[in-house]
C-alpha cells in the first residue's frame, strides 16, 4: 500500500502525499517547536517543510525512510529560520498601574511560546535520553534555545529523537566525527544551563493526579482572590518567574512576592480557565472588568516540584487561540 501511495504521490497525487505524511505531521511540529522555541514559528516552518517535501517528492529515492527524509527537510528549514534571525523582539512591561520590582535578570529567550498538550497526543516517540515530559518542558526547550543552532539540531536528533550518528550526518550534510563533536559540546552546554548545584528537585506530581489537582486548586483560589500569603506559601524558595516576550525575570520567593504584591495591590483580578501546556498545568487568564466581560490577559504555565510551584511563566493573550480558548469570557 505504501509503495502504491509513493508512486501516486510521485505522479502528482496530492491526496496520496497527504496520506503518506499525515502520520508524521504532529511529531514534526513538536520537532520544529523544540528547534525554534516558538509555537507559531514551528507551525510556519512545518508548512514550509511539507511544501518543500511535496515539491521535491519526485526525487525521494527511498534510500532513507520517509520519516527520516521529512526530518531532514524539517531540520534544515529550522536551521534556515534560525539563521534568518527575525526572532520576536522583547517588549516593554505592559500592566498599567503595576510597578514591577527590579528584575533578577533579563531573559535571553524572549521569543519562547508554550506548546498545547492537545497536540502532543501521538506526537512524541521513544526518546533516547530524555523522558517524555522532560523533552517538551518549558525549562528544557528554553535551555535548547541557548545552544548554537547546529549543536541544538544534533542534540535533538540524537538525544531526543534517537537517530544514529551516521543518519544525523546525512541529514546535516556533515560527517559522523563532526556530529559526535557537536553532540559532546551541546551536552556540556545544556548541563551548564540546566544543572543547579544547590537545589535537588522533587519529582513533579503525576499529571491529572489527585496531588496535582490539589496543588492546582490551591493556586487558583489564591490567585483569583488576590491572596498573596496563600500564593507565596505554594512557592519554592527559588521560584522562577518569566514573562516572554517581556524580558524581566525574577528568581527567589522574596522578589517574586514583591512582584505579585504589586499586581494584586493594583486591584487586578483574573479568572483562570484550565488547560495544559508543555506537559504542565496551564491557565487562560481573563481580567475582570466593570462591565462584567472578562478579557483575555495572558496564559500562565506552572512548573511543579513535589507539592510546590517552582516556576511560573506568563505569556501573551495572543496564545489563547492556540489552546482553543476564547479571547474573552461573558459576564457571569
Amino acid at each position: 500500500m505504501t509503495t502504491e501511495l509513493i508512486a501516486r504521490a510521485r505522479s502528482g497525487d496530492g491526496e496520496a502525499f497527504r496520506e503518506l505524511t499525515e502520520p508524521y505531521r504532529r511529531e514534526l511540529l513538536v520537532h520544529c517547536y523544540r528547534m525554534l522555541g516558538s509555537f507559531q514559528d514551528a507551525e510556519d516552518v512545518l508548512q514550509d517543510t511539507l511544501l518543500a517535501a511535496w515539491q521535491g517528492f519526485a526525487g525521494y529515492g527511498r534510500r532513507a525512510s520517509l520519516r527520516t527524509w521529512l526530518y531532514r527537510i524539517a531540520t534544515n528549514r529550522c536551521l534556515n529560520a534560525r539563521r534568518a534571525a527575525s526572532r520576536r523582539a522583547a517588549k516593554e512591561w505592559d500592566m498599567s498601574k503595576v510597578e514591577p520590582p527590579v528584575p533578577t535578570r533579563l531573559g535571553e529567550v524572549v521569543w519562547l511560546e508554550p506548546f498545547p498538550d492537545a497536540l502532543l497526543e501521538g506526537a512524541i516517540g521513544p526518546e533516547a535520553r530524555y523522558e517524555r515530559t522532560e523533552s517538551i518542558s518549558l525549562a528544557f526547550v528554553t535551555a535548547l534555545q541557548t545552544l548554537p543552532p547546529r549543536q541544538l539540531a544534533v542534540l535533538v536528533l540524537r538525544d531526543v529523537l534517537g537517530f544514529h550518528a551516521d543518519g544525523v550526518a546525512v541529514m546535516l550534510d556533515s560527517t559522523v566525527e563532526s556530529v559526535n563533536s557537536a553532540l559532546k559540546r551541546a551536552r556540556a552546554g545544556l548541563r551548564s544551563r540546566r544543572e543547579s548545584p544547590t537545589t535537588e528537585r522533587d519529582l513533579a506530581p503525576v499529571p491529572d493526579s489527585s496531588s496535582e489537582r490539589a496543588l492546582v486548586e490551591k493556586f487558583v483560589r489564591a490567585y483569583e482572590s488576590g491572596d498573596l500569603g496563600g500564593l507565596v506559601a505554594l512557592l519554592t524558595d527559588d521560584i522562577f518567574v518569566s514573562m516572554p516576550p517581556i524580558p524581566l525575570e525574577y528568581q527567589g520567593r522574596a522578589v517574586v512576592a514583591r512582584l505579585f504584591a504589586s499586581i494584586f495591590s493594583s486591584g487586578r483580578r483574573v479568572d483562570l480557565v484550565p488547560t495544559r501546556a508543555n506537559g504542565q498545568p496551564a491557565f487562560g487568564a481573563y481580567l475582570r472588568t466593570s462591565t462584567g466581560i472578562r478579557h483575555g490577559s495572558g496564559l500562565f504555565v506552572l512548573t511543579l516540584t513535589g507539592d510546590r510551584i517552582c516556576a511560573f511563566s506568563r505569556f501573551e493573550s495572543s496564545m489563547l487561540a492556540s489552546f482553543g480558548l476564547p479571547r474573552s469570557l461573558p459576564s457571569r
